[in-house]
């Protein structure tokens, strides 16, 4: 009978495939959210007055005053909330009625 001999590579060999399956995990999960983040922190330091916003629980507003960590928005005539600055979902823009005419 002939004596098979093991190679000090058959241990990485198996840790091959576990290795492939983490990185496409990674660049199809963990990398593109990492990037969201990014965005939307870049977007939260760019926030200034007047822009028309949406938090996350869907209320449309514009923002009148920036503190810190507080952002306090317009949403109706003499209706102002303050909300945390992490709160801000998003810039949208509205069409202004005058172009439309």
């Amino acid at each position: 009978m002939p004596q098979e001999t093991q190679s000090a590579a058959g241990p990485m060999v198996l840790l091959l495939p576990y290795a492939v399956i983490f990185f496409i995990f990674y660049m199809l999960v963990f990398r593109p959210k990492i990037k969201e983040q990014k965005e939307h922190q870049k977007m939260l330091q760019g926030l200034k007055k007047h822009d028309d916003v949406v938090t996350s629980g869907g209320l449309f507003g514009t923002i009148v005053n920036i503190k810190s960590d507080v952002v306090t928005l317009r949403i109706d005539e003499n209706v102002r909330v303050e909300v945390e600055r992490a709160a801000i979902a998003r810039i949208v823009k509205r069409q202004d009625p005058k172009a439309e005419s």
